[in-house]
């Protein structure tokens, strides 16, 4: 086997490589779950391990590391040690304080970005900065996974999609549409609502007074009902 990292097998104590070969776990190891990340770096560094990842849809998930017992054992006793003294309190705080920092300054960023991608006419500004407001709101938070938390395309491109997401849900049918089960059809009508939304923000890009009856109007009236201002 050249590389540690598998599927689930067939059976709770067997894994599927690359090449779909079955491989049984060694004796004395079990798996170790996600969720501490600390104790997943301490005992991938202290020597041989599995990495146990299942793919659903375009996202792949970890479903933890197998890995010696004793060595699991032995990293979560220093593990639980540590994380009871004053400097490992101290340290966790300052880390928090360090992301919130991080996120404060992200969410003004992604902020400017998207009333940058809007742009309307100054006429028009307060409307700009309440849809930029409920937008940013709604997609930045850690853990949303929206758009906005990937690094993978630049800022300028998160905020478009954003804004694109965000009216393709607030201003228009699609969440109530059946969609037929055909590959490429939802991309399809997802590039159609696209179309129909840009075209509705370059209204707002001129002093012109906006399409009567607006969507955009309505869906900032009902964020604004609930109190998410």
């Amino acid at each position: 086997m050249t590389s540690n990292v598998f599927s689930p097998g067939p059976t709770p104590d067997s894994v599927k490589a690359a090449d779909g070969s079955i491989h049984t776990v060694p004796k004395g190891w079990e798996l170790l779950p996600p969720g501490d990340a600390g104790l997943t770096r301490r005992v991938k560094a202290a020597g041989e391990f599995w990495s146990v990842q299942e793919k659903k849809g375009r996202r792949t998930f970890s479903q933890g590391i197998w890995a010696p017992a004793e060595t699991i054992a032995q990293h979560r006793s220093d593990l639980e040690a540590e994380r009871t003294t004053p400097e490992y309190a101290k340290k966790q705080a300052a880390a928090a304080a360090r992301r919130e920092q991080a996120q404060a300054e992200y969410v003004d960023d992604f902020l400017a970005a998207v009333l940058a991608y809007l742009d309307f006419h100054p006429v028009h500004e307060d409307l700009a900065r309440q849809m930029a407001q409920a937008i940013t709101t709604h997609a930045t938070p850690v853990g949303s996974g929206t758009v906005a938390r990937t690094k993978r395309i630049p800022l300028e491109q998160r905020a478009e999609a954003a804004v694109i997401a965000w009216m393709r849900h607030q201003t228009t049918a699609y969440d109530e549409m059946v969609i037929p089960r055909v590959k490429g059809k939802r991309r399809e009508v997802r590039r159609m609502l696209a179309g129909r939304s840009k075209e509705l923000l370059k209204a707002y890009r001129s002093p012109a007074a906006p399409p009567a009856e607006c969507p955009l109007h309505r869906a900032l009236a009902e964020w604004e009902s609930n109190g998410l201002k």
